[in-house]
């Protein structure tokens, strides 16, 4: 070392070392591993509220960031100020690098939010078409901030991807079908069940609280008021061999019912053509990169987001005629892959059966494993270090 040469000011250290620490976290959090807090129950009991995980973004290949000018380490809002953290002055087409492999049915994903390309600032996390269909865009607009995000600036969300490209899903009475074969059940799934049983018997209450099971009442269109229990498959097999119990069964509203509110419409929310609920939905054929589809005006509703939105296309209908692109057609072969998700709880989760597809642009990695959960009683240690795969099914 020159003994002559003047030595950096302690300032000066410390912001040449605070800017390598940015600037290695954020080509780590870009193109490796990011941190993710699971801020809702869709996922239980899989997943549970406050449970802090990795997510990797090598497991798919990672995404050449769309909108490079952008303040590291943040998402898509200042903190404290607010407003957008990033700049649209360069915008670069969807690229992803080389990964370890590909999605597979079943990986919990965690995803952009499709229909987070319009946003209510003040509530970021929630479906902005389906507050207009509930409120009407005119309510919307005058009481909230709206915005637009590019694709890698939306929210992000958390489901399983129950179909992948080229499958056929379906709902009947609360269980999922692909390709006609029933879906796996993962032990920690929860939904209503109605107790079937011989006597009025009654579930003891410390069982209540240990399994942490919830008791609703409804009123049903044909059964009138109905108690259900919402809790895991693991627990519904243990309630189905005590004594009295006869069967216990998935809870739906029935075939064909819609609900009376648009909020509560679900994909593709065209109930003259789709009477579908969250529990009897399909079947529906999942677009794959190079399918083409039969188009018309009874099913344009299951694919004029992707048209549109997802691959940038004009779309019109004109005298009875689909028009895409200035050219009337009754065809359309899709661009990119598609995926299906959805949550583990799932009569309290907002996914594919009220927005539709997830394109694959729009996923962001596979959730690798849990490094941190709290619940009201402390620390759940029990999660620490556990992978996805280990929680799923034990």
């Amino acid at each position: 070392e020159n003994p002559n040469k003047k030595k950096k000011p302690i300032w000066r250290e410390w912001f040449d070392a605070a800017l390598f620490a940015i600037i290695a976290a954020t080509i780590i959090r870009t193109f490796f591993i990011e941190a993710y807090t699971i801020p809702s129950g869709s996922m239980e009991g899989t997943m549970l509220i406050n449970d802090y995980l990795f997510v990797s973004k090598m497991a798919y290949g990672p995404r050449v960031p769309e909108t490079p000018l952008s303040l590291p380490l943040v998402h898509n809002t200042m903190p404290i100020v607010g407003g957008k953290s990033y700049s649209e002055a360069i915008k670069w087409k969807y690229k992803r690098l080389p990964g370890f492999g590909h999605i597979q049915r079943n990986d919990v994903v965690v995803f952009n939010f499709p229909n987070n390309d319009t946003t209510i600032l003040e509530r970021p996390a929630d479906d902005y078409y389906q507050l207009v269909r509930a409120y009407g865009r005119e309510q919307v607009w005058a009481n909230y901030t709206i915005t637009t995000r590019p694709v890698d600036k939306k929210e992000n969300y958390i489901k399983r991807c129950v179909g992948m490209p080229g499958d056929q899903i379906e709902l009947k009475g609360g269980i999922l079908y692909v390709d006609g074969k029933e879906g796996v059940i993962f032990p920690h799934q929860r939904t209503e069940y109605i107790i079937q049983s011989k006597l009025n018997i009654s579930l003891p209450p410390d069982f209540i609280d240990e399994h942490n099971i919830l008791i609703n009442e409804h009123i049903h269109p044909e059964k009138g008021r109905v108690i259900t229990f919402d809790m895991e498959a693991q627990t519904a097999e243990i309630v189905k061999k005590m004594n009295g119990v006869t069967d216990v069964v998935p809870y739906t509203d029935g075939k064909g019912v819609t609900g009376d509110f648009p909020a509560s419409w679900t994909f593709p929310q065209d109930t003259a053509h789709f009477k579908w609920n969250v529990d009897e939905l399909g079947p529906i054929l999942i677009p794959a990169k190079g399918a083409t589809v039969k188009l018309s005006l009874e099913n344009i509703s299951l694919y004029e987001r992707i048209i549109e939105i997802y691959e940038k296309n004009t779309l019109a209908i004109k005298g009875g005629q689909i028009i895409i692109n200035g050219q009337p057609t009754d065809q359309y072969t899709f661009k990119m892959d598609y995926y299906w998700m959805m949550g583990d709880n799932r009569h309290q989760s907002l996914d594919s059966r009220y927005w539709g597809f997830v394109p694959e642009d729009h996923i962001v990695g596979k959730a690798s494993f849990v490094w941190m959960s709290y619940g009201k009683n402390g620390i759940r240690w029990g999660r620490l270090l556990r992978g996805i795969k280990h929680l799923e099914s034990k």
